[in-house]
This record gives structure tokens, C-alpha cells and sequence, in this order.
């Protein structure tokens, strides 16, 4: 009944059970540090589009679709300008600058300079793709509104499709069942046991279709308070906030029994 309502009060509608394409029962390990051989009872890796999926796993493509990568070489154009004509950045993430995609024309054009990102993906035989800060609406000093970013998921989500590759929501609570209508078929959700946003993902895809990751550092309670809450994702770990690999220093990763 908590799941309902939250779900109800987010604007969601509730979840059809096996609704998605996560296998049941997933254990999730968030690599994008670095691939590196995941624990034993890991079914599902996400792993950054230069890297390769892990072989007999269910693997998720991470591609930054709202922001630069670091060091990308992108036109300015084609970035939000920040209040001194310079493109503007992430405020936590100072090398990855905001995508316009204010405009029909801006849109086509970023989703044109993400297709090779996108195209990698699918001829690596990654199972899905994820799409990385679609919430970059909220950063952008009122130039990008929720229906820019929604907009743009759209053509993300269609191309992904074309290319085989269900696409995942990440993040943005807000969003209610929209993720869902315009096609995205999972979520991945971070921290939202820290913000108590569980259900805000749950109620919309089913929690055997969201993938959480919280961070060391930085939990609202313990990671086996997170666990027991009976609103969180069917697949819930704690990493380390840089996603070092096994065996670098920081790494930490534990999973949900």
C-alpha cells in the first residue's frame, strides 16, 4: 500500500509485475570505474560504452546523454551558455558541459554526435543502454526546461530501440510515469534510499526493474537500513562514490541479500 501511494503522489501509475526487460532476481554491479570480474551472484553490469560487457552476464551500456564526456571535443553550439557566453558545466562535475537541447534542430544535432557512443554499444552486444543525466535540466540556470529533457530522451529511446537496446531512466524522480510513457523500460537510481525516492522508480517500473546503487559516505542511515526498506529496487548495492575497480584503492562494493 506505500508503494501505491507514493507512486500515486509522484503522478505515477503502478507498475505491471515483470513489466521489463532485467532478469528477475538481478543482483546489479555499477562499473563504470572499470570492468573487472564481478562477485559471485552478479547477473547485471553496467559498464561504460568504451569498455566491454562481462561475458555471460546481462550488461547495460552507460552513455552520457544530456552532458559531455570529459575531454570531449564538442561544438560549442551545441552547449548550453552559461551566463559569461562560455559553455556551462556540471557544477559537481566541472568537465562535462551541459547539451543544448533546447531547439528541434539542437536536439537532432546532439543526438547525432551521441550515435557512435550508441552504435558502439549495440555492436558490442550490450543487452540496454542507460542514459546518463537527464535531470541536467536542473543545472542549466533556467535555459533547459523538463520538456527539452523529455524531448531529447524521446529520440534517445527511439534510436535505442532501432539499434536494439532497451533504454533506462536514470535518475530524475520527478518524472512520475513520463520515463515510462515516452519508452524507457528501467531505471537505474542512485542515492534514492539517501533521499528517500525509492518509490518514486519502484512504483513506476516494478522493483525487479530498478537497479539502485547508494554511496559510502553518503547514506541516510546504514546500507542495512537501505536494504529493509520495503520501498527500495529488487537489486540495491553500496559502491564507492569514484566506482574504483576491484583492487584500487576505495573500492567498495556489497549487495542487498
Amino acid at each position: 500500500m506505500r508503494r501505491l501511494l507514493a507512486a500515486l503522489i509522484c503522478g505515477a501509475t503502478p507498475a505491471l509485475a515483470g513489466g521489463g526487460p532485467l532478469p528477475r532476481g538481478a543482483v546489479a554491479d555499477y562499473q563504470l570505474g572499470g570492468g573487472y570480474t564481478p562477485a559471485p551472484g552478479v547477473t547485471v553490469v553496467v559498464r561504460d560504452s568504451t569498455d566491454r560487457p562481462a561475458p555471460g552476464l546481462f550488461n547495460i551500456c552507460y552513455v552520457n546523454g544530456f552532458q559531455t564526456q570529459p575531454g570531449a571535443d564538442w561544438p560549442a553550439a551545441l552547449l548550453v551558455p552559461g551566463a559569461d557566453g562560455l559553455p556551462l558545466a556540471d557544477p559537481d562535475w566541472p568537465d562535462e558541459y551541459l547539451l543544448d537541447i533546447s531547439t528541434a534542430e539542437s536536439r537532432m544535432a546532439n543526438l547525432a554526435l551521441l550515435l557512435p557512443a550508441m552504435q558502439s554499444c549495440a555492436d558490442k552486444r550490450f543487452d540496454a543502454v542507460e542514459f546518463d543525466n537527464l535531470d541536467s535540466y536542473t543545472r542549466s540556470d533556467g535555459r533547459l526546461a523538463q520538456a527539452d529533457a523529455l524531448a531529447f530522451a524521446s529520440l534517445l529511446v527511439a534510436r535505442a530501440a532501432r539499434l536494439g537496446l532497451p533504454a533506462g531512466q536514470k535518475n530524475t524522480a520527478e518524472l512520475g510515469a513520463e520515463g515510462r510513457r515516452i519508452g524507457f523500460a528501467f531505471a537505474v537510481a542512485e542515492s534514492c534510499h539517501r533521499w528517500d525516492e525509492c518509490a518514486a522508480y519502484t512504483g513506476v517500473y516494478g522493483a525487479d526493474q530498478v537497479l539502485g546503487i547508494e554511496y559510502d559516505g553518503d547514506l541516510r542511515d546504514s546500507f542495512a537500513d537501505a536494504c529493509a526498506d520495503p520501498d527500495r529496487p529488487g537489486s540495491l548495492i553500496l559502491r564507492d562514490r569514484d566506482l574504483a575497480p576491484k583492487g584500487a584503492a576505495g573500492h567498495v562494493f556489497q549487495a542487498c541479500p
